[in-house]
């Protein structure tokens, strides 16, 4: 059983940088790992993914050149950081843990590729 638990979360100000934790037991750093976000009334979407070596990073096209998706294997940590953040991307992030290896660089990511979840962390930027 993967248990994994977000941290970092908080209220900020438009322009402002902010990380990410997620720390994982289990049996999980020999898959994907990932971070979505979920916005009020939405489904959740895909922000960012890492490949089980963390060698190899996916980038929702809204957050690309902004957010840092890596991994401490040692530490058995998940670390999404946020920069240049815009009200937004205002959400609860979600890390996700057991996504599929095989595609890792051309398919598309979604909720149901990975078994298991964090509780959630809310962010909140301000303009």
């Amino acid at each position: 059983q993967v248990q994994l638990v977000e941290s970092g979360g908080g209220l900020v100000q438009a322009g402002d940088s902010l990380t990410l934790s997620c720390a994982a037991s289990g049996r999980t750093f020999s898959a994907t790992m990932g971070w979505f976000r979920q916005f009020s009334g939405k489904e959740r979407e895909f922000v960012a993914a890492i490949e089980w070596s963390g060698q190899s990073t996916r980038y929702a096209d809204s957050v690309k050149g902004r957010f840092t998706i890596s991994k401490d294997n040692a530490k058995n940590t998940v670390n999404l950081q946020m920069n240049s953040l815009r009200p937004e991307d205002t959400a609860v992030y979600y890390c996700a843990a057991g996504g599929p290896k095989y595609g890792f660089q051309y398919r598309a990511w979604f909720p149901t590729d990975f078994g298991s979840w964090g509780q959630g962390t809310q962010v909140t930027v301000s303009s």
